[in-house]
């Protein structure tokens, strides 16, 4: 959320617009307030005031009220990244500077960094996610992608353990790879990050591609790995979209387990308001269940969902502010240590 300082000047407005517009006349024409606003604002007057509003926003006055931290970024710099379709789609011209440009301008303090897919079956290399990580004057921080070898299992913990101060996390891409949570390959990985406590994000529900596997990146498909590594701190990526209701029964069953709202917005398709609009009432109804929002963390899924739609999503939701809080910064400094 962000403060604005917005200068209104009305001109031939008889009579005076009413308190519930919720900006003051004087005997000047111009008045200034400060609202809060995620990305635009919108002042109406009722239909008997016959006003015209100029609005002019000083940007060099937006402060943010609160820091925000985005845990779920992608980036690369090679034409064949495979998400850099998602980029054209929603207008992105997908580079370091655009991406830490746009942070800064919607208050987001840090990122979280990961490895984004490319084309065919394998993700960009983790020590190229730690070199732009590097040039971000530390906006960004890594985490490290596992795939299902013994061989990429221990590159994964070794450089980990190289770049302790950096790496907050690791990332196994359910769905995308052959093989489930429990396969036992990952047995070292998770032995290593519940020895440092570090999370492993685990991607879940609906895949980018139509080659994805359902079936191994069903949410559900952790409860027995949860059981087993109590430990273990887990984060579900994207929700579970569709499955929210398994995700909400997920994060409230296990004290170790999060999600996050990354991705679940990209492009224009038909009923996309609806849809905003039903996705938001699905996070609500989970934060119901679950008893609060002290499980869910914010995320974009760059460039897959641009941050104004990010943003617009949290507040859409139909909780408390502290909620809102909760979800946009404090759960991820908390669970990635931030």
């Amino acid at each position: 959320m962000i403060r604005a300082t917005i200068t209104l000047g009305i001109a031939n407005t008889i009579p005076p617009p009413p308190a519930s517009t919720r900006f003051r006349t004087s005997a000047r024409t111009l008045t200034t307030v400060s609202i809060n606003v995620y990305q635009s604002c919108f002042v109406r007057c009722p239909p008997e005031v016959d006003a015209t509003i100029l609005i002019q926003i000083q940007a060099s006055e937006w402060t943010p009220l609160q820091k925000i931290i985005d845990a779920h970024v992608h980036l690369s710099e090679r034409e064949d990244d495979a998400l850099i379709r998602f980029a054209r789609m929603n207008g992105l011209r997908y580079t370091l500077e655009e991406l830490l440009a746009t942070m800064e301008r919607y208050g987001i303090t840090r990122g979280l960094l990961l490895s984004p897919p490319l084309q065919g079956t394998v993700a960009l290399p983790n020590d190229k996610v730690i070199a732009l990580c590097a040039r971000s004057g530390g906006m960004l921080a890594p985490v490290v992608t596992v795939e299902p070898t013994g061989r990429d299992v221990k590159a994964a913990v070794k450089l980990a353990e190289e770049n302790k101060k950096e790496v907050k996390g690791f990332k196994v891409r359910l769905g995308y790879v052959k093989a489930s949570a429990e396969s036992p390959v990952f047995s070292g990985l998770y032995d290593y990050a519940e020895s440092e406590g570090l999370p492993v994000l685990f991607h879940t529900g609906d895949t980018a591609f139509s080659t994805g596997d359902l079936s191994r990146s069903h949410p559900l498909t952790l409860d027995g790995l949860a059981n087993k590594r109590e430990g273990l701190t887990m984060v579900l990526c994207h929700f579970g979209n569709p499955w929210f209701e398994d995700v909400a029964e997920l994060i409230y069953k296990h004290s170790n387990v999060y999600t996050d709202i990354s991705g679940l917005i990209t492009g224009s398709k038909g009923y996309s308001e609806k849809y905003v609009e039903w996705l938001a009432k699905k996070i609500s109804e989970a934060i119901y269940f679950a008893g609060g929002a002290d499980k869910i963390i914010f995320g974009t899924d760059y460039p897959v969902t641009k941050h104004s739609e990010a943003l617009d999503l949290v507040r859409r939701l139909d909780v408390e502010e502290r909620d809102k809080e909760k979800i946009l910064w404090s759960n991820a400094g908390r669970v990635f240590r931030l």
